[in-house]
Order: structure tokens, then C-alpha cells, then sequence
């Protein structure tokens, strides 16, 4: 259920895996999205789930809509339900004890905290919000909310890998115009696009040093949901919080 979890400072970071929740076939097992099909109710129950084993209130949580856009909204308390949730594709707060959560099947989940200034975001960066720079925008809402980039600890989790996410030509070289380090190959040798390359260059700019990558590529593991492999699936979150 809970694939990754570490804290450092009283900043927890935490992924999930595709089991132990209780949504069926195409989205088995903890699918945490709410808005790819799946049964509303087994989507609840396995956010209790997850916030459970996590140690955490599952009210207490802030969800977002994601649009693969750079918007972010800055938080202190969690939204009413989810035809409420803003579209935004990141979120960022100062409230100690508030859980920042994102949902990928492919795309960078990233988590940032800033425990000495009690700071924490959430971004969901695929390929256009790299570009977009949804990273750097979270990161620069969180400076002005007093965090600073030398003291931000950065963790980004499971992903499609360079060597998987194939991409025309002409798309690989629009995106390396704008990020370079997100210039990759595939494993078969056709051009690819290396998000979470990207989202990391743009973090060192940033002045973000300490930083952590998954090495888990959601195309190639079958404990991890992909829409790349699958089309149809569930949805992994990625969960930040603060003591």
C-alpha cells in the first residue's frame, strides 16, 4: 500500500503502490483517483485506507484537479468535496498537520518541504507542466509563504522513465528547447522525454540540493498503475505533510 515513506526534520513524504485497497478490475486494488472511472465509494475507502496506514486524517488531506497547467493554489485547510477541488496542479501550505496529496499513473509526482519554516507543496509536473514550470511556481510560492530553497527537501516518486516514455521527434525536441535535461532515448532507441530529469535540473537551478528519485518506472512495474501501459487504470498519490 504504502510502496515509499521517509521523514527527515518532521517532513514526511510518502507514495503509494497499486495494493491493498478495495476498487475492482481495470483500477485493482488503491486506485485514489476520483475521476477515472472508478466507483465513487471505493475511491473514499481506500483514501481512508491509505491516510490510515499513513497515520494520518483523511479530512485532513487536500486533494487537487489536475490539469497539467502551472497554477498553484496556496492552503490551510482541505476543500468540501471534490466537485469544490480548484484546478490547479500544485498546492502549497503553513499549516502543520495539513497533507498535501497528488495522483499520478506516469506523470512526476513532486514533494517539497521547508521544515524550519514549516513549508510544505505538492506538484503533479507531466510533461507539459514541466514545461509549464509548475515546479518552479510551487517553489516560488513557497518562498514567499518563508521557506527557503537551500533548506527545501525535495522527493520525487514513481514515474515513467526516460527509456519508456517514447515521444515523435518533433515533441522531443520542443521539449528539449525548453529543458534539455529532459532530452532522453528509449530503450529500443526512438526519442523519449525524461520528465522527472527535467523536474530535477529545474529544481538544482532553484537551489533545491537535497533531492531523492524513485528508481521505480510506472510503464515497467506492475505494482504501479500506468496509463501509458494501460489507458484505463487507477491512480497513485504521492502525500506530504508536516509535524
Amino acid at each position: 500500500m504504502i510502496a515509499q515513506r521517509d521523514t527527515e526534520n518532521g517532513a514526511h513524504f510518502a507514495f503509494t503502490d497499486r495494493w491493498g485497497g478495495v476498487s475492482a478490475v481495470p483500477y485493482e486494488e488503491l486506485n485514489l483517483g476520483g475521476a477515472v472511472g472508478d466507483d465513487p465509494r471505493a475511491v473514499r475507502t481506500n483514501r481512508e485506507l491509505a491516510a490510515k496506514a499513513l497515520g494520518i486524517d483523511p479530512a485532513q488531506v487536500v486533494w487537487m484537479n489536475q490539469v497539467h497547467g502551472r497554477d498553484v493554489a496556496v492552503v490551510d485547510g482541505p476543500w468540501g468535496d471534490d466537485s469544490e477541488l480548484p484546478a490547479v496542479d500544485a498546492v502549497v501550505t503553513a499549516r502543520r498537520g495539513l497533507a498535501l496529496a497528488v495522483l499520478t499513473a506516469d506523470c512526476t509526482p513532486v514533494l517539497l518541504a521547508d521544515p524550519v519554516a514549516g513549508v510544505v507543496g505538492a506538484a503533479h509536473a507531466g510533461r507539459p507542466g514541466m514545461l509549464a514550470g509548475v515546479v518552479p511556481a510551487a517553489v516560488e510560492a513557497m518562498v514567499k509563504l518563508g521557506a527557503e530553497p537551500s533548506r527545501i527537501t525535495a522527493r520525487t516518486g514513481p514515474a515513467v522513465c526516460g527509456r519508456c516514455y517514447e515521444v515523435p521527434e518533433a515533441m522531443r525536441a520542443e521539449v528539449a528547447r525548453v529543458e534539455p535535461a529532459a532530452f532522453a532515448e528509449t530503450s529500443w532507441g526512438t526519442p523519449a522525454v525524461d520528465v522527472t530529469a527535467g523536474v530535477h535540473a529545474q529544481l538544482d537551478r532553484l537551489g533545491v540540493r537535497d533531492r531523492r528519485q524513485s528508481p521505480v518506472c510506472t510503464r515497467e512495474s506492475g505494482d504501479h498503475f500506468s496509463y501509458r501501459r494501460d489507458r484505463t487504470t487507477g491512480r497513485l498519490a504521492g502525500y506530504v505533510w508536516l509535524d
